[in-house]
């Protein structure tokens, strides 16, 4: 048994909470909201995951010291736009070794960083923090299905293997699948620009596209997302993968996605404000977007989706105009002229 802090009582942080709970381990979850912590620690329920129950060993706190002390685990699962100030806040209650899972999903727009790179550059601001390890897990995997005990495969990935691999003992069950990966920054790079694609995606079943029009958005969306890992050093490899293509296909197609289904609505004629009122909870697509834009215009990386995407979300384009934008570029090859270049040696050798 491990003991395990785990930051955020949202659906995904409550469906690891619970699933680690019963694993045997000792599980503390911390929320802001007093709320929160009154409602779920009374009634054992979660209002977004209705058919979870709660295990009576699960506990519940306010104190942001609390939920940081002796634990030989802390989990990460909040909101990206809040990741830095919650490391801000526990930064004097972590001690220095600490392993930390990170399990949001975002990129910072102002600095390119990655959730764990976030919480990490907040941790070592007091000189005191230079041992933290940080493990990023990622892949698809609903909180809804989670919180239900239904198959599930995900990505434990940290550049220090042995950290990875501890992770995956952990995490690891009859219903949790875990693989290990050395590309952290590539695997939370998929997790931030997948909810953008599946946005795109929404919008396309909006508007009354069909199966083919989504296929071709999963992969092509696919292809600008590996562009930019492949520009700025990611592994390939982990593009294909759980956290990539796995992840990518579950958010752009799951009835679960709230991604997907914001995208859906803006794509019916809503406002992004409304969509986001109707969904009722955070949609990290539009969180990411503005990252992905910046990202993609400073090294140089074509992603002509993500650019559409920009142009219905914050310059209202309209959705159908923009798809026949999309279908009218230029001719291009699939796959890259040094692949081809490659190809053609090979056979003609």
């Amino acid at each position: 048994m491990v003991s395990i802090g785990v930051f955020g009582a949202g659906t995904w942080g409550m469906a690891l909470a619970r699933m680690l709970c019963n694993c045997g381990h000792d599980v503390l979850v911390w929320s802001a909201l007093h709320s929160e912590v009154e409602e779920y620690s009374t009634t054992r329920r979660h209002p977004n995951l209705p058919g979870m129950v709660i295990p009576d060993e699960l506990k519940f706190t306010e104190d942001i010291q609390e939920v940081c002390k002796d634990k030989d685990i802390l989990l990460f699962v909040i909101p990206s736009v809040f990741v830095r100030s919650v490391a801000e806040q526990a930064r004097p209650f972590i001690p220095d070794g600490q392993i930390i899972v990170e399990a949001a999903k975002g990129i910072e727009k102002e600095t390119f960083m990655t959730m764990s790179e976030v919480i990490k550059d907040e941790l070592i601001k007091d000189g005191k923090h230079d041992h933290i390890k940080m493990v990023a897990v990622s892949g698809p995997t609903h909180a809804e299905e989670v919180a239900l005990d239904l198959p599930t495969t995900i990505v434990s990935a940290c550049d220090d293997h042995d950290t990875a691999k501890y992770i995956q003992d952990i995490f690891m069950n009859t219903c949790m699948r875990v693989y290990t990966n050395v590309d952290s920054h590539g695997i939370e790079l998929c997790g931030a620009l997948k909810n953008v694609i599946a946005l795109a995606c929404g919008i396309a079943s909006g508007i009354g596209l069909g199966d083919n029009a989504k296929a071709a958005l999963i992969t092509r969306g696919m292809a600008e997302m590996t562009r930019l890992g492949m520009k700025i050093g990611c592994m390939e490899q982990t593009f294909y993968g759980l956290a990539g293509m796995g992840d990518l296909i579950v958010t752009a197609t799951s009835v679960h996605s709230r991604n997907n289904r914001c995208g859906n609505l803006i794509g019916q004629g809503y406002t992004v404000e409304d969509a986001v009122k109707e969904v009722g909870q955070v949609v990290e697509g539009l969180n990411a977007l503005p990252a992905a834009m910046a990202m993609a215009e400073y090294y140089d990386v074509e992603m002509p989706i993500t650019f559409a995407l920009d142009r219905i979300v914050n310059e209202h384009a309209d959705p159908k105009k923009t798809v026949s934008e999309l279908m009218n570029r230029d001719k291009k090859l699939e796959v890259s002229q040094e692949a081809v270049d490659k190809y053609m040696k090979i056979k003609t050798d």
